[in-house]
């Protein structure tokens, strides 16, 4: 079990070597540490980064001293990558910023459509229904436009929407076809996130209608918990690989790495 997805003191997660340490005592073979990191000069993306202290981009020199110091202790593989905001207008200082960093392996999300994040259900509460719609279609166009530039080797948390409640179960089984198609003519590849796959409303990125939409088009799959904290870590893990199990699935290594997990 390899977990690529989770997230330390550099961005809005805890402690690095805590982060490693409970990879560790959860069996894991390998962690990805994969900071938030925004680029863009935006004012709404902006607020956001300064906020959260997205800005791996200033930090990712010094988060590298620092893994390599745990790496020289740890029992196992730890990956210096990151988490990339996406938006199509940034797409050439996201290359340049990656070209730069060179990073072993890159995850893209979309988080915003039109600058509005889309976990904030209040953005969207006020729409109409099919200005909801909108949102929604808007949403799996970045999402597509993300898979196509090929400047990631993962796409995390597909259906991110289905987290706010004016947006949840609006996305159609003809997205879910398109992204899947979008997967099979790319590198980029998909995660399993168990982000929110503990807690007592459960909810796992892709839903089993999309995951069966990407199984229909044979696009390959990798595994991230999606940590912030320790204590997360185990419990996800646990619960991925009983999910693999369940469903009879091998995942892969994100693309620029030697394969780990098949």
């Amino acid at each position: 079990m390899y977990d690529f997805h989770a997230h330390t003191n550099y961005s809005d997660g805890s402690f690095l070597p805590g982060m490693v340490r409970a990879a560790e005592e959860a069996g894991l073979e390998g962690i990805g540490l994969t900071d938030h990191c925004s680029i863009s000069s935006r004012e709404a993306a902006s607020a956001t980064r300064n906020r959260y202290g997205f800005n791996l981009d200033l930090t990712y020199e010094r988060r590298r001293d620092a893994i390599e110091q745990v790496r020289a202790r740890a029992d196992i593989d730890v990956y210096d990558a990151v988490e990339m905001d996406y938006d199509p207008r940034d797409e050439p200082e996201i290359a340049a910023f990656l070209e730069e960093a060179n990073f072993q392996y890159t995850i893209g999300s979309v988080h915003a459509v039109e600058d509005e994040n889309v976990q904030v259900a209040s953005n969207f509460e006020e729409l109409s229904e099919s200005g909801r719609d909108d949102v929604v279609d808007d949403y799996i166009d970045r999402l597509v436009a993300l898979i196509d530039s090929e400047l990631f080797d993962v796409a995390a948390h597909l259906d991110l929407i289905e987290r706010t409640p004016p947006l949840r179960g609006r996305t159609t089984t003809d997205h879910y076809e398109r992204v899947a198609r979008a997967f099979a003519d790319s590198r980029t590849v998909p995660e399993i996130n168990a982000g929110r796959a503990t807690r007592e409303d459960p909810l796992v990125h892709p839903d089993p209608e999309f995951l069966e939409s990407l199984r229909e088009y044979d696009v390959a799959v990798t595994l991230g918990t999606d940590s912030h904290a320790p204590d997360e870590i185990g419990e996800r893990a646990a619960f991925l690989e009983e999910f693999l199990t369940e469903r009879d699935l091998e995942p892969v290594s994100p693309p620029s790495l030697e394969p780990h997990a098949e």
